[in-house]
């Protein structure tokens, strides 16, 4: 290109030869190890008469682990908590890449007038079309469950767009979901023509992808460790399949977020508080931990009538009041699980604040993560006390 009919602001993607060729080599490794075929084929065969009698993730990766509910159940009954895990993880998991595909155009068309950025947008292409085959694979395999185990939805929902409140199991109500879906229709809106915003998403998108970077390493491993890898359970090749590609998509939130950002002009004041409020939500969405789920950060009493709904279920077949009891001693009760959650609620806060810790428009609550921070367990318990009163009124 003739860097003579540039005007003197542009700044070129290509002067920093360093940031282009970590951005190549993570896109050509991507398309080299591109997991879409085998997650496609994974979908397909899947069977859930095939693997039901069997674990599909370590077992402390099990719905309701650790609490009064886990340490009663039979073997055959924690099989399915292990496998409502799967089903409860993923479509969270769902949830959030419906709005990393949306975000991910967005963000690229706010690259779109930036000299040289094509890299960029091509590396963002492919995350997406690979996005679409998790999401194909998730629901394949959750709602197979769901119509065997319930013969409805439970944790599982109808496609959603990208403007849905993004935690599935959130503190939240009518005023505060229509909120938010201003704010990320707002968000899109000018993604899409701010270079710096765009880049900036990505540093939200790091931060929420660490913990589950975190979790489903974990997650991998059981098919990686199986005596048989061939012959593991189809959902946990699913769960490795979707670690290798998502590798690759953190490693673009970081090149985009820490190093990218850097080849476009300082962020204005408007762009700071912008990109601050978006981490700010981020502490928001993340500040709850869950008895229920270790590794989703989700608010448990909104998460009673799904559970009730698994305790009335053939599984555990509980009466009302059976029901009652058991919420009031997993929920409002110190156990393995809450302190389990907990703990990795503290690992998650501590990776973030070390993958903010360079960023420099960042609040310095923010990069403390003080908000997130505040809560505690006394603060669970007490709330869940005060959710499961309301609750067995309504």
């Amino acid at each position: 290109m003739n860097n003579t009919i540039l005007r003197p602001q542009d700044r070129l993607l290509s002067d920093n030869q360093q940031v282009c060729r970590k951005i190549h080599i993570n896109h050509t490794r991507n398309r080299k190890q591109d997991q879409t075929e085998n997650i496609d084929a994974a979908a397909r065969d899947f069977r859930y008469a095939d693997c039901q009698d069997e674990y599909w993730n370590p077992e402390e990766f099990s719905l309701m682990y650790g609490t009064s509910l886990w340490e009663q159940s039979t073997a055959s009954q924690r099989i399915k908590l292990n496998h409502l895990y799967w089903v409860a993880y993923y479509s969270q998991i769902i949830s959030a890449e419906i709005a990393t595909i949306y975000f991910n155009q967005t963000s690229a068309a706010g690259l779109y007038a930036q000299e040289d950025f094509r890299s960029v947008c091509d590396m963002l292409d492919l995350e997406s079309a690979q996005e679409r085959a998790h999401i194909n694979a998730f629901r394949t395999v959750s709602q197979q469950v769901e119509e065997v185990l319930f013969g409805k939805r439970v944790f599982t929902y109808p496609m959603r767009g990208p403007f849905t409140e993004t935690m599935v199991f959130a503190d939240t109500n009518a005023l505060r979901q229509w909120w938010k879906k201003i704010q990320l229709q707002y968000f899109g809106l000018i993604s899409a023509n701010n270079a710096f915003l765009a880049c900036q998403y990505f540093t939200v998108r790091g931060v929420r992808t660490l913990n589950g970077k975190l979790v489903q390493h974990k997650l991998s491993k059981y098919h990686q460790q199986h005596p048989d890898p061939d012959r593991s359970p189809i959902p946990s090749k699913i769960s490795y399949y979707h670690f290798l590609d998502e590798s690759f998509h953190f490693n673009s939130s970081t090149i985009l977020s820490h190093e990218v950002v850097k080849c476009l002009p300082p962020p204005t004041k408007y762009e700071r508080m912008v990109a601050n409020l978006g981490l700010r939500g981020c502490q928001q969405d993340h500040y709850h931990f869950s008895a229920a789920i270790n590794g989703i950060f989700w608010y448990d009493p909104a998460m009673y009538g799904a559970i009730s709904s698994v305790l009335r279920s053939d599984i555990f077949g509980m009466d009302e009041a059976e029901i009652e009891v058991m919420l009031h001693r997993c929920f409002t009760e110190e156990s393995e699980g809450l302190h389990n959650s907990h703990q990795t609620h503290a690992e998650a806060m501590a990776s973030y604040k070390a993958y903010l810790a360079d960023v420099d428009y960042a609040w310095a609550t923010n990069k403390e993560m003080s908000l997130m921070g505040a809560n505690s367990i006394p603060k669970y318990l007490a709330t869940q006390r005060r959710a499961l009163r309301g609750y067995a009124k309504s």
